[in-house]
């Protein structure tokens, strides 16, 4: 026997609210610490992703990431990050969903239209006046492609569709696929042609039923393809590299590396063009504001990357040289050069060194084409295996300075060792050349110059307190400028997180716009379902009554009310059994329960005796049939009801 509860006190109520703030504080610091990346589960997490399906979201900013992946793990009802990734490894579709949440999609024709203004009336005809026969652009997180088409239309107005034509080439890229499909379809709503005047529309759209297709003449000069911006290699020689809004969602080391592939990726006076929220304030040395209001920077010449040109071809005239004269030409001039070089094939073999390198280390003709690491100059007077594996790795060249090489009978000689790694037009491996520069004499001036210092220091002693005090000075306001520039730091990370909380926000509005519109069409289709239904019952000459497994009545056609006399809403949601018309339905009962039980025939038929509506004696013949909701599954049954005579 069951007990009543008992009244709950006070002391009890409060001990179980402090419980609920401490489940909610709990979940709060889970959250923080994984905003931090001090969630341990939160980083596996992400590792997870990296390994399984190759997305790597551990250069992503936490706070936005940690929004994104708990709303799917609302939406899935999981209540940690170690249940949600169990809940991954279970059912291999969510990955699809989480991506799509992660990756805002956010993005339009013309978006901030002002910037793009002063694209086309400040930055492009400059461009356009550098660039060579052939302009490459490239739209760096494209999304669903609006801002590729919006560079085709803009580069078809500036050259003339047929120039157009034959000059441009647009790379889209992003690392959505299901995002690269709909921008390779390039069909938008009408929603999605917002930032379109009624004449951009007019003149590089065609309607497609509801839809609005770009010009398929002029869809041919962009070209989509994934592209990862922290792992994949950036396409080269670009006038135009377009990356907004996508820096913002990146930690400052990702957002380093990514820019030292955008750098390596424009041409030498290549433009590039952020979102509002970026700024690029503590990388002057790899780009120069073109315009910081706009958000247009200019690369500059040197920074991580380097970019090779080959040089202008010599061109063979009358009585010039032959092209075997030319080829030697080159062959010797690098061989007699005053430095030592040695050049690497892509396979890591000697493929060359001039005079001054077999003088110095001892190799000749017989050692081209021996792995380098067989030579004894790969580790004596310096280990320069690893500089070369570095140099190819980083794509980059790679410095050993003071290096000394002792002589017998004479003073080292001190070298300065410079491994340059060489490709190709495509970006392809070519080889590696190593250059070792003789230092020596600068280095004994040096000394020199080290000892003159030391005497020099002794003479200023005696400015010393004051370049004591000037220093202190010094200090002080170089200690304000460091606290300006972290508050001009803190400044510029909170505006790109409030934009990618904008930039979320218009993503769900997206999403609810969309969810909207299918439950508009479904409630169309249940509207359109419920009159074809009412028009089918109501069609028949007999009385039709549906019943559920519980012998409830789910419909009841006019024929019935007509009948019995009793009304559509006073029987629908009754039990059968209960109604008070003048049909005997406790004689059916048996028929019924073998209908729902599903124990009789198909139908079953049977002619009983009967009151209408008008009080007037009836036959009716009673068919009872099943009623399946789905096939193989029982729901009810069907009671067909045709008065024999009046």
């Amino acid at each position: 026997m069951s007990e009543h509860p008992r009244p709950r006190a006070d002391d009890e109520l409060a001990d179980d609210l402090r419980d609920d703030d401490g489940l909610a504080g709990a979940a709060e610091a889970a959250d923080a610490d994984a905003a931090a990346g001090l969630d341990p589960d939160f980083e596996a997490l992400l590792v997870y992703l990296r390994e399984r399906r190759g997305f790597d979201f551990t250069g992503y900013k936490r706070p936005s990431l940690v929004r994104r992946v708990r709303r799917r793990m609302a939406e899935v009802g999981t209540g940690s990050v170690t249940e949600y990734q169990d809940f991954l490894e279970v059912h291999p579709d969510e990955f699809a969903p989480l991506f799509n949440t992660i990756l805002i999609n956010v993005t339009g024709f013309f978006r901030d239209r002002p910037s793009w203004e002063h694209l086309r009336e400040r930055v492009l005809p400059d461009l356009l006046a550098t660039a060579g026969p052939r302009i490459r652009l490239w739209s760096a997180g494209c999304a669903s492609g609006q801002e590729a088409y919006s560079l085709a239309m803009l580069l078809a107005e500036a050259l003339g569709e047929g120039e157009f034509r034959e000059r441009v080439k647009i790379y889209a890229t992003d690392v959505d696929e299901e995002a690269l499909t709909q921008a390779r379809q390039a069909l938008y709503t009408e929603r999605e042609m917002a930032g379109l005047t009624p004449e951009e529309a007019g003149r590089y759209f065609t309607q497609e039923g509801s839809r609005f297709a770009f010009r398929k003449d002029l869809r041919r000069a962009v070209i989509f393809g994934r592209n990862d911006l922290v792992q994949d290699a950036p396409i080269s020689h670009v006038d135009l590299l377009l990356c907004r809004n996508t820096l913002m969602y990146f930690n400052a080391e990702t957002q380093n590396r990514i820019l030292s592939r955008l750098h390596f990726a424009l041409n030498r006076n290549g433009v590039l063009f952020l979102g509002k929220a970026e700024m690029l304030l503590s990388h002057a040395q790899l780009f120069a504001p073109v315009d910081l209001t706009r958000r247009f920077f200019r690369k500059r010449d040197g920074g991580v990357a380097v970019e090779r040109r080959p040089g202008p071809a010599l061109v063979q005239g009358d009585g010039g040289p032959s092209d075997g004269d030319l080829a030697r030409l080159r062959l010797e001039a690098v061989r007699s050069a005053p430095v030592a070089q040695l050049v690497l094939d892509a396979g890591g073999r000697l493929a060359m060194a001039n005079h001054q390198a077999q003088r110095l280390f001892r190799v000749d003709e017989r050692d081209v084409g021996r792995p380098f690491q067989d030579l004894e100059v790969s580790y004596r007077p310096a280990e320069l295996r690893g500089a070369v594996a570095e140099a190819v790795a980083g794509r980059r060249g790679v410095w050993l300075r003071g290096v000394e090489r002792h002589q017998p009978g004479g003073e080292p000689l001190v070298l300065d060792v410079q491994v340059v790694p060489l490709y190709r037009e495509d970006g392809g491996p070519l080889g590696t050349t190593v250059t070792f520069e003789d230092v020596t004499r600068y280095r004994r001036l040096q000394r020199e110059l080290e000892s003159a210092n030391r005497q020099l220091e002794t003479a200023y002693e005696e400015l010393q307190s004051t370049n004591e005090e000037l220093e202190t000075t010094n200090e002080e306001l170089q200690s304000t400028v460091e606290e300006l520039e972290t508050t001009n730091e803190e400044l510029q990370s909170t505006n790109e997180e409030l934009e990618t909380m904008n930039e979320e926000l218009q993503s769900m509005n997206d999403e609810l716009h969309s969810t909207n519109e299918e439950l508009r069409a479904s409630t169309d289709e249940v509207a359109s379902l419920n009159q074809f239904m009412a028009g089918v019952l109501s069609s028949f000459r007999a009385g039709v009554v549906v019943v559920d497994a519980e012998l409830q009545v789910l419909a009841w056609n006019a024929a019935a009310e007509d009948l019995w006399g009793v009304r559509e809403d006073e029987a629908v949601g009754q039990y059968l059994l209960n109604l008070d018309i003048g049909l005997p339905v406790s004689q059916l009962h048996p028929l019924l329960r073998r209908q729902v039980g599903g124990d009789g025939p198909a139908h079953e038929t049977v002619e009983l005796g009967a009151v209408n509506r008008r009080g007037r004696p009836v036959r009716v013949r009673v068919t009872v049939s099943e009623f399946a909701t789905a096939p193989g599954r029982r729901g009810g049954a069907v009671l067909l009801m045709d008065p024999a005579d009046a």
